[in-house]
């Protein structure tokens, strides 16, 4: 569908969430894109990475994408960030005073969520909470008409406020396909960066002290400005009616997000009218208009994936207009793993008083289950072949990292005994190994793309502080899991290689070998002669995925 992005205005085309966000931003005339790939925020990216007319780059991170997209802002380019909802942590160094400083030119930060961990196997993360830590404005689509719709609404914050904006999406958000009316491409000529330049001013851009806390205060003055604008927005809808026998008083439904979609369809199924607020602007919230809407209500029942943000939020404003008013939320909605059609269906039914049919349209959703692979073929069978042959797991600690070779934890392989984020895998093997004195073999893995990431200053910090882990970088030539983007590993037409062996013997690493896992022998025997070795040993195992054209 990758025409249907830069389709000409008046017309209504197919969009999956991700590409209805590349062609706000290219309505909005956005000029410079950073991301480093990660599912289920990938595809904006990749659509991205094939445009000609503005400037793009997967970063080697999340923090470095974003300070590269804070100096282009800084600069005066209209600027979007793209990561997934564990890339925000590796921000927010960046992200606090971004926050204070504000924009220059018009910024807007796309976090994409995965509740239920489909792609996630660190944690359910729900990254509306760091809201009320940075005081960024959040905006929620709930589908891939919203999606464009907000991308543009969020430059026009950040332009009007001089404040970042984050567009924080989910995985049903993100992957669904629907039918986008599209407005007006910005020209090509205005993509481009042109006569951007960054003019000197310290006292906006520099956060030492004392002007850091002068900062502060604007920056929650800002808040309070944005906040009015929330209660104006067309982002906040109010529909729905009465339900049946009931006067418009007695219940209320309030949603976000994709969670929005759910309450329509069980409303359809159950054949139920309520009043419903639908928040677009999660942070700041429009606060006096919440409060019109529950002011005369009886219950109101909140519906919203994860954590209780909007319930928690809800409570405190029912206490100053409408003390009687019973709130209902995690009682009937999950707070673990993603919603779906039929526990929102349940979830209304029983607050409604209405008999729920199980069998119903939207509750009799069938699902295989079945264990995820390594496809046939990839390298990594080789590898985990080869460390079954030369070791006995019982007496070898296994560390994981993120990526295709997470499924070294999973049948038949089962040999990795802890799993944390990007790049820990060599932290934690230290911290092992430093314990446990040399009384335990330990052999971590880590993959190229996930290498240049995180993982060089655990390998610095490593061998600076003499410990001595076997570390296999499982270089497939690709960022395979997220859809096989580029790294500086790899060559490209617009980038030189850097080249991972090179970076090692720069980190003072004695013990390095490249093999190719085919050659089993070879990788055995150097397995088996590296966990002998009093000081930090790296094996290369280079063999590019099946996949790599």
């Amino acid at each position: 569908m990758f025409q249907n992005v830069l389709e000409k205005k008046d017309k209504k085309v197919i969009l999956l969430g991700n590409e209805a966000i590349v062609r706000g931003a290219l309505e909005a005339g956005v000029q410079f894109v950073s991301t480093y790939p990660g599912t289920p925020a990938s595809e904006i990216g990749d659509t991205f990475y094939r445009l000609q007319d503005l400037y793009f780059e997967y970063s080697t991170n999340e923090k470095v994408a974003l300070e590269a997209g804070i100096g282009a802002s800084f600069s005066g380019l209209k600027t979007m960030v793209v990561m997934k909802d564990f890339g925000l942590n590796v921000c927010l160094d960046a992200l606090f005073p971004f926050c204070y400083t504000g924009t220059k030119g018009p910024t807007v930060i796309v976090v994409a969520d995965d509740p239920s961990c489909h792609s996630s196997a660190q944690s359910e993360q729900n990254t509306r909470g760091f809201a009320f830590l940075l005081h960024i404005p959040i905006l929620e689509p709930s589908d891939s008409q919203e999606c464009k719709d907000f991308v543009k609404f969020a430059f026009e914050i950040s332009e009007k406020f001089k404040m970042p904006v984050l567009l924080r999406t989910t995985t049903r958000v993100n992957h669904q396909s629907g039918l986008v009316k599209l407005g007006k491409l910005a020209s090509r000529s205005s993509l481009r960066r042109g006569d951007a330049g960054f003019v000197k001013d310290v006292n906006r851009f520099n956060t030492l002290p004392p002007r850091v806390l002068e900062m502060h205060k604007e920056l929650l003055d800002k808040i309070e400005k944005i906040q009015e604008y929330s209660e104006k927005s067309k982002l906040n809808l109010v529909g729905g009616k009465a339900g049946r026998g009931l006067s418009s008083s007695k219940l209320g439904i309030i949603t976000s997000g994709v969670s929005y979609l759910y309450v329509m369809e069980a409303l359809k199924e159950l054949k139920i009218n309520l009043p419903i607020l639908k928040l677009g602007f999660f942070y700041p919230l429009p606060e006096r208009k919440i409060k019109n809407f529950i002011k005369p209500l009886k219950k109101v029942l909140i519906v919203e994936e994860s954590e209780p943000f909007l319930e928690k939020e809800i409570k405190i404003f029912a206490k100053e207009v409408n003390c009687g008013l019973k709130v209902v939320g995690k009682e009937l909605v999950p707070e673990i793993g993603e919603l779906k059609p039929g526990i929102v269906a349940q979830a209304i039914a029983k607050f409604f008083g209405k008999k729920f049919n199980k069998l119903s349209v939207i509750s009799n959703q069938l699902s295989v289950n079945r264990r995820p692979q390594l496809c046939q073929g990839c390298p990594y069978w080789l590898v985990f072949g080869a460390i079954k042959k030369a070791v006995k797991e019982k007496d070898v600690i296994f560390g994981g990292d993120i990526g295709c070779y997470m499924l070294a934890g999973v049948p038949p392989h089962n040999i990795q005994d802890y799993l944390f984020c990007m790049g820990s895998s060599i932290g934690i093997a230290h911290g092992i190994k430093k314990a446990v004195s040399g009384k335990q073999k330990l052999i971590t893995f880590i993959g190229d793309s996930t290498f240049f990431h995180a993982g060089i200053p655990a390998l610095i910090n490593a061998v600076h502080n003499q410990s001595n882990p076997l570390i296999i970088i499982m270089d497939n030539k690709t960022t395979a899991m997220t859809g096989h983007q580029p790294h500086p590993g790899i060559k490209t037409d617009a980038a030189p290689i850097i080249k991972i062996e090179d970076v090692i013997s720069a980190c003072q690493v004695k013990n390095l070998k490249i093999i190719d896992p085919i050659k089993q022998n070879e990788f055995i025997q150097t397995i088996r002669e590296f966990l002998k070795k009093d000081d930090v040993s790296v094996i290369i195992a280079r063999r590019p995925c099946k996949f790599v054209k």
